[in-house]
């Protein structure tokens, strides 16, 4: 079959919708005010412009053909596009972007936070296709630089890795390194020498970077490493204890409290990790403008970084 789609004539398939729908040329052609030989005659003219029957004809009824259910289907997503079409157009002349993606560090995701926040870019933006991905540690560069990303909370560093990009810093995660009440190290002297710490798995939430160099978070030369896909886990590998490592220190302060973990002073402890938001330079829409003021205000949508993030570190 030859469908020449371009050929289609919208005022065509508004009538063909009507004689689909009431199953009946005389009373399609009655809604539409016109007479029952003008719609067949545009009918016909619909069917012979796709090449392929929409009908089947008898005396007593009409039934659609296998492609006429398909257009009837279509039809309807067409017109529903179309009625939407104007006020989209306006918010793209308005600097609204179409489609935005923002990625977010896996140490500051947060799934409550994220549905709120689709909600509110869902009222305040209405025709923008939002997407929100996790990414670990270089994984949310490789977002932004080869992944189109518009913007990312909690990129890793203070500074930008090249001039495509701007960056505010938000402060930075601390760590402390826990273990299970019952595991062995808990009977040990502090502070834990690193061959102390070496005999057992170091678990660790893998780089998601594709693109770029992967980074291990902690791990020592000679240390067997467990990866996992993400905090969650990797708190819970801590907990049933799997092996060793560091944790935020707001993830396992709950944890330490409820005796599920204990913490442990290590000769050689963890740095902070800064984490900054970043966004594209030449990018000045008004959903990434929104989405900076509301993670600089600490909107509703972004308080939980009050209490993951400390903002007093040095840049």
């Amino acid at each position: 079959m030859d469908f020449r789609l371009p050929n289609l004539d919208l005022e065509a398939v508004r009538t063909f919708v009507a004689v689909a729908r009431l199953k009946s040329f005389s009373a399609a052609a009655q809604q539409l005010h016109r007479t029952t030989s003008a719609v067949s005659y545009r009918i016909k003219a619909l069917e012979d412009g796709i090449g392929t029957p929409l009908f089947v004809r008898t005396t007593r009824n009409v039934t659609l053909t296998p492609a006429g259910h398909v257009l009837l289907d279509k039809a309807g997503q067409i017109f529903e596009w179309l009625q939407g079409l104007p006020d989209e157009l306006r918010q793209v002349g308005e600097n609204v972007e179409p489609r935005f993606t923002l990625v977010i560090n896996n140490l500051l995701y947060d799934s409550d936070a994220t549905a709120r926040l689709l909600a509110h870019l869902n009222r305040t933006f209405p025709h923008t296709e939002i997407a929100i991905r996790s990414a670990v540690y270089m994984g949310v560069w490789d977002e932004l630089i080869h992944n189109g990303v518009h913007m990312a909370l909690g990129a890793p560093g203070f500074h930008t890795i090249n001039d495509d990009f701007e960056t505010h810093p938000l402060g930075a995660i601390h760590w402390v390194f826990v273990i299970a009440p019952d595991h062995p190290l808990a009977a040990h002297t502090e502070p834990l020498t690193n061959d102390e710490l070496r005999r057992f798995p170091a678990v660790n939430v893998e780089d998601t970077a594709t693109r770029l160099v992967k980074r291990v978070a902690w791990r020592l030369a000679g240390q067997k490493e467990m990866l996992v896909p993400d905090l969650r886990t990797k708190l819970v590998a801590h907990v049933s204890g799997v092996g060793v490592g560091f944790l935020p220190t707001t993830m396992a302060r709950e944890q330490v409290r409820a005796g599920r973990l204990v913490e442990r002073r290590v000769v050689q402890g963890r740095s902070p990790s800064p984490l900054s938001l970043v966004w594209r330079r030449n990018h000045n829409g008004r959903v990434a403008a929104h989405l900076r003021e509301l993670v600089l205000a600490k909107a509703e949508s972004f308080a939980f970084l009050a209490d993951r993030i400390d903002p007093e570190v040095e840049l």
